[in-house]
């Protein structure tokens, strides 16, 4: 089975028709209580901090957008994680386009890495929420802490799976797989691509999902619009496909 990584966006749905959080709104139950920890130190700023301290938490400016934030997520209403995202990346998957099983696909072979939430299946059900890429939560890093917690547990999940890793640099420090992983890197007139390779990884995952692609092998020899493999880089660790833009 293939596993993939996939990165959160900044951007956002709001709303939801799905019951509040709990315990098994995510994967990894048994580890819910640690999730909470950073949820707590989370709510406790949100709630009490200063316009300046959450400014800095949300990466916003004008504090007339902070309320929508403040809802607890104990009454919020979550949605299914891959439709909560709303970034480039996942407005080129156009997830609500797909068919039932190409939607079944991406809900149980990608794992997203929430700023907030940590690693989490795109099937899991989110409140609406907002944190800056890279900021702590007062004195709580999220990334070192979900690094520390739940790597044995990513590991178990993913090992006897290949693992094509999409994510953007950053959330290696959320998580460092073990195994040997496949990445991409997309070119255009023989440069590297980086605001559009968010786009182009969204275009990869829907076509992973409309063919039920299961391996690394199936995915070079899969045919995707606008893309072709140029060449391969391999290390005794890692596999670099190269795809350059047509």
């Amino acid at each position: 089975m293939l596993k993939i990584l996939f990165a959160p966006s900044e951007g956002k749905r709001t709303g939801g028709d799905q019951p509040p959080l709990h315990s098994t709104s995510l994967i990894f139950p048994e580890l819910y209580t640690k999730r909470l920890e950073v949820i707590k130190h989370y709510e406790a700023l949100v709630q009490n901090g200063s316009n300046e301290a959450l400014e800095e938490l949300f990466g916003l400016k004008d504090s007339r957008e902070f309320e929508c934030y403040k809802i607890p997520f104990e009454s919020a209403p979550t949605m299914k994680a891959i439709e909560r995202y709303d970034g480039v990346a996942y407005n080129y998957l156009r997830y609500e386009t797909l068919n039932q099983t190409a939607k079944e696909y991406i809900d149980s072979h990608v794992l997203l890495f929430s700023n907030l939430f940590g690693p989490i299946s795109a099937g899991d059900t989110l409140p609406n929420y907002k944190l800056k890429q890279g900021s702590s939560i007062g004195n709580l890093s999220p990334e070192k802490y979900y690094k520390e917690h739940f790597s044995h547990s990513l590991d178990e999940l993913i090992k006897n799976n290949e693992i094509l890793d999409l994510r953007a640099g950053f959330y290696d420090k959320f998580y460092t797989p073990k195994s040997f992983i496949t990445t991409l890197k997309f070119l255009k007139d023989g440069k590297v691509v980086s605001h559009w390779a968010k786009a182009y990884r969204g275009v990869v995952l829907r076509a992973l999902a409309i063919h039920k692609i299961a391996s690394i092998e199936e995915l070079l020899a899969l045919s995707i619009e606008g893309l072709i493999v140029t060449d391969q880089v391999e290390t005794k660790k890692k596999k670099e496909i190269i795809y350059t833009i047509l």
